[in-house]
């Protein structure tokens, strides 16, 4: 039995041998960087379903690690890799992939970075509240006279510390720079910027707003690549065009209902959260899927796992 040699708070991913994972998205959602108890039904599939979409999108743009989304050839890969594990686990547990069609991707493995990598298009989330204290965006300093959801000069690259317990921290691009190093630094910049640019260029085409987003990026082959997901509702805030209006904050088709019902009965944001209401539940999917079918213009209904 193939087990999973890491677990994040969404995607489950399996070591499949020749430099192949299997990445399973599971409908856990999270929310101040907590998993909440309720799964979000075919949340899986959209941000699977979606990440493709994009990497079909943005294949002009840069590679990326995808390789295919197709069950069955999923499952031949699979087989093979099954039989050449090793570990024979012995009393159950079940089939982690019975249930996983449309939310597994089959990627190469990528040597990933250890930043975020996030642009910000306009002023919301954490942006705002910074902004809001000392007038800067990532200790960047910002124009007077901004407000919430105003569009900003042009899209900054806000890269933030990968946290594998807690928060992700805010860093500075001469921060990114210690870590991954200026030249990669300097690349990760220019291709999340330029992605970003498309990616907003074809949202806008479809009514919406793509007010930021982040991007995970790694080498394959010497080469920089997208990864994980791209321009989901999970990674991204998203907003229709005809309900934007500077100095509001309007709905976007992400997890806000979650994070407006947690701050509306002020959880203090540590585990153990609380149980989400039905309503938040179901909005949220109608959300992630009703994204996804505008953006890209197909049914999740044609996608795998129906």
């Amino acid at each position: 039995m193939l087990k999973p040699f890491h677990s994040g708070k969404v995607r489950d991913m399996y070591d499949l041998g020749d430099d192949l994972l299997a990445m399973v998205a599971s409908d856990r959602i999270s929310a101040f960087d907590v998993i909440l108890p309720q799964p979000v039904p075919d949340k899986g599939r959209v941000l699977t379903a979606m990440s493709v979409f994009w990497f079909e999108t943005l294949a002009d743009l840069a590679p990326n690690h995808f390789v295919s989304a197709d069950p069955q050839f999923i499952a031949k890969v699979l087989a093979g890799a099954a039989s050449r594990s090793p570990a024979k686990e012995s009393g159950g547990g079940g089939n982690p992939f019975s249930d996983a069609a449309g939310r597994m991707m089959l990627v190469k493995r990528a040597g990933m970075l250890p930043i975020e990598c996030i642009v910000r298009g306009y002023l919301a989330g954490s942006a705002w509240k910074e902004y809001v204290c000392e007038g800067t965006i990532n200790r960047t300093p910002m124009p007077e006279g901004l407000v919430l959801g105003s569009r900003l000069p042009e899209p900054m690259f806000t890269p933030t510390t990968k946290a594998e317990v807690g928060h992700d921290q805010n860093i500075t691009f001469d921060e990114a720079a210690n870590m991954v190093g200026s030249e990669v630094a300097a690349l990760a910049r220019d291709l999340s910027l330029a992605a970003y640019s498309q990616a907003a260029d074809v949202t806008a085409q479809k009514g919406f707003i793509l007010a930021d987003t982040k991007f995970e990026l790694g080498f394959i082959g010497g080469d920089l690549c997208l990864a994980d997901e791209v321009v989901t509702p999970d990674s991204s805030r998203l907003w229709m065009q005809e309900n934007w209006t500077e100095g509001e904050d309007p709905p976007a088709y992400d997890k806000q209902p979650v994070r407006d019902w947690l701050e509306a009965v002020g959880w203090d944001k540590l585990p153990p959260p609380p149980d989400l209401p039905p309503e938040v539940v179901e909005e949220t999917t109608r959300r992630y899927t009703t994204a996804y079918e505008i953006i890209s213009g197909r049914h999740l209904t044609d996608w795998y796992g129906a």
